[in-house]
């Protein structure tokens, strides 16, 4: 479980083909330095295990599935992915609950530069836009944002000059992709409205 609050950006130093998947090595201090063999790390929001650490590089294994489903098999070396480490119980809750469980990608289509300030606007297939509402919470590439309009397959979050320079989402261009998680508990709440008799 993870927060939306990203703590850092990695680099990617090597995409290793390993079975139908890949080795994804990152370079990163700050997690290398204090993550252990087995933990969880959100890698551009993906829940992804640490399997290998040495010096300033952490290494990960992504299936097949994971590299299609998410941005991750988009990577090469050099891109910077965001990276948070997994909740402890007893941590403040700045962002919102987060699993690291990509629901679909999303497509940057409009991006207003407005000085340092931003609003983007992301297509997403109509399904995914029933989990969301104005003022609601999303997950994009691991960042917990407010949604700010919700229409039938778009939605646009507005981002602050912190959140542009903290986050990969400052070099982000129109037709970019990005993964999504939809709050947690717009999940059950479809889910319930789905399978009760009366609706």
């Amino acid at each position: 479980m993870f927060t939306g609050l990203v703590e850092t950006q990695g680099k990617v130093i090597a995409l290793k083909p390993e079975g139908p998947g890949v080795r994804l090595s990152l370079e990163s201090p700050l997690i290398a330095g204090s993550a252990s063999l087995g933990d969880s790390i959100s890698v551009n929001g993906c829940c992804l295990t640490v399997v290998s650490i040495e010096e300033n590089v952490v290494d990960f294994e992504a299936g097949e599935e994971t590299l299609k489903r998410t941005n991750l098999g988009q990577l090469k070396n050099g891109s910077l992915v965001n990276l948070e480490r997994s909740l402890q119980l007893g941590d403040r809750l700045g962002g919102h609950l987060v699993t690291g469980h990509i629901d679909t990608t999303a497509t940057l289509v409009q991006r207003n530069n407005d000085g340092e300030w931003c609003t983007m606007w992301f297509q997403v297939p109509p399904e995914t836009t029933r989990q969301m509402a104005s003022k609601g919470s999303v997950t994009i590439d691991g960042i917990s944002l407010t949604l700010v309009d919700v229409t039938n397959d778009r939605f646009s979050v507005a981002l602050i000059p912190h959140t542009l320079d903290a986050t990969t989402l400052g070099k982000r261009e129109v037709g970019d992709i990005v993964n999504i998680e939809t709050d947690l508990l717009a999940k059950y709440v479809q889910r319930q409205l789905e399978t009760d008799p009366k609706h």
